[in-house]
């Protein structure tokens, strides 16, 4: 079977297609039989090691994000059988309950391999059902991004019917916070430095718009927007680049749920108002098992469909990974197996 993997060295160059032995289930397994991934900003540091020495040694697997279906089972699988559609949880190791080391242990595509291969052999806990509605490339996105977002939204933001969500940008998660804080009666504001980008965002349900390179002190902005007083929720996407407007932009009690880094990660940013002002300042890392299955009832039951900007071929890794650190897409990168 083909695997997409890093050989040798920690280097991008290195990713490369190779050949591996079809993997069989053991007791309490199961096989699945990939048929899309979708991409994800860590896709982007893993070639180089960027997790350090936590990481499994190579050869290494690439991605974390996958659809596809069961096409064999081990002994003693009850719940989930051959035929049905599946994606692979994030983190193999985080099945429920409160985050904590153990179950940080295990993510597909840095602690273990990942999910761009043909057939790939995981714990039958863990797989979830993919919604039924959506296509194998849009599931696919659902397993990093979705659950970052409904996590942060939900599970740890507690959102309700009337609250100001704003959110960075227009990648993966900010589009799926997006969707899902208006699934839940959210107001959205949405921020970008590209009026196209904006426009189409406005287009799929966000209230207001800002462009941040139009507006520098953007988080005064979406202050006032929020009449004055502040945002309840900010989906935090830039890290030190963005987190001073933020703060600016958040109401006192609001939540930020820190996300990425992708404007820096070593800030300078007046921390006392956090205190002041009772700001919670969450780190959000995916999420558990039992947050992709709400997660995944809810998109069911609201038909819910992921935003895909451009899908490769098994072979264009390489290019859908310039692409993604390009910035010029808008809602999730795919892969698809066989297109044809």
């Amino acid at each position: 079977m083909r695997v997409c993997q890093v050989e040798g060295e920690w280097k991008r160059e290195n990713i490369r297609i190779s050949e591996r032995t079809l993997p069989i289930p053991r007791d309490g397994q199961v096989r699945v039989k990939i048929s899309a991934n979708a991409l994800n900003y860590r896709d982007l540091i893993i070639p180089l090691r960027g997790y350090g020495k936590r990481m499994q040694e190579l050869p290494l697997v690439m991605l974390s994000d996958g659809a596809g279906i069961i096409d064999a089972v081990g002994r003693g699988v009850t719940q989930v059988q051959v035929g049905d559609r599946v994606c692979p949880v994030f983190y193999q190791s985080w099945l429920s309950g409160a985050p904590d080391n153990a179950r940080f242990r295990f993510s597909l595509g840095c602690e273990q391999d990942g999910t761009m291969a043909d057939y790939i052999v995981l714990p039958a806990d863990g797989v979830c059902a993919a919604p039924s509605h959506l296509t194998d490339v849009e599931a696919a996105t659902l397993p990093t991004a979705a659950v970052t977002a409904w996590r942060a939204l939900v599970t740890e933001g507690r959102i309700k019917p009337g609250d100001t969500v704003l959110i960075q940008g227009t990648g993966g998660v900010s589009l799926f916070a997006l969707q899902f804080a208006k699934l839940l009666g959210a107001r959205v504001i949405a921020t970008s430095s590209s009026d196209q980008k904006l426009a189409k965002v406005h287009a799929l349900g966000a209230d207001e718009t800002i462009n941040y390179r139009e507006n520098e002190q953007w988080g005064k902005v979406a202050r006032e927007i929020a009449g004055g007083t502040g945002v309840d929720h900010i989906i935090e996407v830039g890290g030190a680049g963005t987190l001073e407007q933020s703060l600016r932009a958040i109401r006192t009690g609001g939540t930020i749920s820190l996300i990425g880094v992708l404007a820096g990660s070593d800030c300078n940013v007046p921390l006392g108002q956090v205190v002041t002002r009772h700001i919670k300042l969450q780190g959000i890392t995916v999420g558990s098992r039992d947050d992709f299955e709400a997660m995944a009832k809810a998109i069911a039951q609201h038909k819910l469909r992921p935003v895909i900007d451009r899908v490769f071929d098994f072979g264009e890794l390489g290019m859908a990974l310039d692409y993604l650190s390009s910035g010029q897409h808008f809602g999730k990168v795919c892969i698809q197996h066989d297109k044809a």
